[in-house]
């Protein structure tokens, strides 16, 4: 007589749900709600920090001025406007140079993603390029288009293109052959392809590049007006520090960290509406 033993069955797990099940909406407002005190808290306790130090001595405020101080030298000088023409003059200069990076770069990386040839031509020459550094092409836009506001939108043109230019052309690269095969199967014009096909796979990709772009802008507009400018944030900047007159330097530099959040948003929320498919972002690192 044989016996037979059964194998033990395992433990079986039952998993609670949990609040993010039970509740998706209230635990997205928790998380959301916890986000936002986290970006509030840490540059508020960085500023205390600051003033705490400043005040107590154990910095030069000769040299770091208190954020009481910067604050109140700000508002001092945004009243008797004095502020307002720096501020307009970067801000101009970034909107023209950004535009005409933007157009370009894309234009020129839809191009060169779609036809091989046109990418086999020229891609070796933008490469080469793409990696000499933007400023040292100051001194050829300034022979070029003169003192004035032609080399400094040049330079930030010329910036943004690239980033716009790489980041659109990988997007349309990237576009999965079964799109295209697709929409030539159901007859597509070139127009219906890129309308169909193309835009909406590649735009979420180009929008990163753009976004990227927005706050090297600001960055590259900040270092021309050191050199070659009579106005501007980045000329205020450095004016002041050769002037010793820090207050003011830090002053310039919130306006440009303000300016460069709020370009950068502002692109984001364009990207937020024309791409309403894609997923959205919660980092601020993705747009």
């Amino acid at each position: 007589m044989t016996t037979t033993t059964k194998a033990p069955q395992p433990d079986l797990l039952v998993r609670e749900p949990g609040p993010q099940e039970l509740d998706p909406a209230r635990t997205h407002r928790r998380r959301r709600t916890l986000e936002i005190s986290l970006a509030v808290a840490v540059p508020a306790v960085l500023l205390l920090l600051w003033q705490l130090a400043a005040v107590q001595g154990w910095i030069d405020d000769r040299i770091y001025p208190a954020p009481q101080t910067i604050l109140e030298d700000g508002v001092e000088r945004a009243a008797a406007g004095e502020l307002w023409p720096d501020v307009w003059a970067t801000l101009k200069r970034v909107l023209a140079g950004y535009a005409v990076g933007t157009v370009s770069g894309y234009a020129l990386g839809l191009l060169m993603g779609s036809l091989s040839l046109v990418r086999a031509a020229l891609e070796p020459l933008l490469d080469a390029l793409y990696v000499v550094p933007k400023l040292a092409l100051l001194p050829i836009f300034l022979n070029m288009f003169g003192l004035g506001e032609g080399p400094q939108i040049a330079l930030v043109a010329a910036t943004v293109f690239f980033f716009v230019w790489i980041s659109t052309m990988a997007a349309v690269l990237a576009v999965p052959t079964g799109h295209r095969d697709a929409g030539q199967v159901f007859g597509a014009t070139p127009w219906q392809m890129f309308r169909h096909v193309l835009l909406p796979a590649s735009l979420p990709a180009v929008l990163v590049g753009a976004r990227i772009a927005a706050g090297v802008a600001v960055l590259v507009i900040v270092a021309s007006e050191s050199i070659a400018a009579d106005e501007g944030l980045g000329h205020l900047i450095f004016d002041s520090r050769a002037l010793f007159q820090n207050d003011i330097m830090f002053v310039g530099i919130v306006c440009v960290a303000v300016l460069g959040v709020l370009f950068s948003e502002l692109v984001r929320l364009v990207g937020r509406l024309l791409t309403p498919w894609a997923p959205r972002d919660h980092g601020r690192g993705q747009s």
